[in-house]
């Protein structure tokens, strides 16, 4: 499979912060590559990178074999943001033909992706009076106006509803079909491996681990033991079989490959243990698995 990004030991520093320690990573043609990790992990300091936004310290990243700060490289690449703002006075159709001249492909490449993205009929509106499914099919239609060989996405569903959510990946495998390579960056765990064939995950500016979805949690706990419990996340941990611990709102979820165990002492410690139930483990139980790994 031909790579349409390669980054090659690249490192970043922020005064004495290292914010990126040596990172290696591919994206093929027509692959989707799912970069997971936690706030402050290096993911925004990497993708500015690969957008051309921000110079690697050391190492090589190269879009097609191009430097991504080059303008005729960033004519390659197609960036879709978590948040970004339009011009009030912009309209719809005037957005999209825009990012296809700064692209340098013709203006008529503007109807076909708006038609693609279900956008024609919204040409004459402004996109400040867009809803936010709206906004994310703008977005995505300026991205994607100039046929690029990468996407990358940050964030690219946050806040759509469902239907918006599978709507928008179905244009996506639509146009990984056609060659195009996709790097998202996203909080949604269990959303990246329903669309990511790998998944690369980060932590403390470095690559922790990757490998497809299914690699990812055989490696790690295949059952997730959920409860509402008194005891803290100290000594969550230290109960035995204990791979990760997650806490959402009043429940925890540890992850385990030895839930009898686990439960015989847990209750033991906690006579009051509430809620209990026993699930198979998915992708997010690894992820929070590797990433407590590489801090311990």
């Amino acid at each position: 499979m031909e790579n349409v990004l390669e980054v090659r030991g690249a490192r970043h520093n922020y005064g004495a912060t290292r914010a990126l320690d040596g990172v290696d990573l591919d994206v093929g043609a027509g692959e989707c590559v799912a970069l997971l990790g936690p706030n402050g992990a290096g993911k925004t300091t990497l993708v500015n990178m690969v957008i051309g936004l921000l110079p690697a310290g050391e190492g090589v990243v190269r879009i097609c074999g191009g430097d991504p700060r080059v303008a005729a490289t960033r004519r390659r690449l197609g960036v879709v943001q978590q948040s970004l703002g339009f011009p009030n006075t912009l309209k719809v159709g005037e957005l999209v033909t825009g990012a296809a001249v700064r692209a340098g492909v013709a203006r008529s490449a503007a109807g076909p992706v708006m038609a693609e993205l279900d956008l024609t009929d919204l040409a004459g509106r402004r996109a400040s009076k867009l809803s936010g499914g709206q906004k994310q099919r703008l977005q995505l239609a300026m991205a994607l106006v100039a046929d690029p060989r990468l996407l990358v996405l940050d964030e690219p569903t946050a806040g759509l509803d469902l239907p918006v959510r599978r709507r928008f990946w179905q244009l996506l495998a639509e146009r990984r079909e056609r060659g195009t390579g996709v790097l998202i960056t996203t909080h949604l765990v269990e959303e990246s491996s329903a669309v990511a064939d790998r998944v690369v995950v980060l932590d403390g500016g470095l690559v922790r681990a990757g490998g497809t979805p299914d690699e990812l949690v055989a490696r790690l706990p295949d059952r997730t033991v959920i409860a509402r419990t008194a005891l803290g996340r100290d000594r969550l941990k230290a109960l035995p079989g204990v791979v990760s611990v997650r806490v959402e709102g009043e429940h925890v979820h540890l992850g385990t490959r030895a839930p009898e165990a686990l439960l015989r002492v847990w209750l033991a410690q906690d006579p009051g243990l509430a809620d209990l139930r026993v699930e198979s483990a998915g992708l997010e139980e690894a992820v929070a698995g590797l990433m407590e790994r590489g801090a311990a």
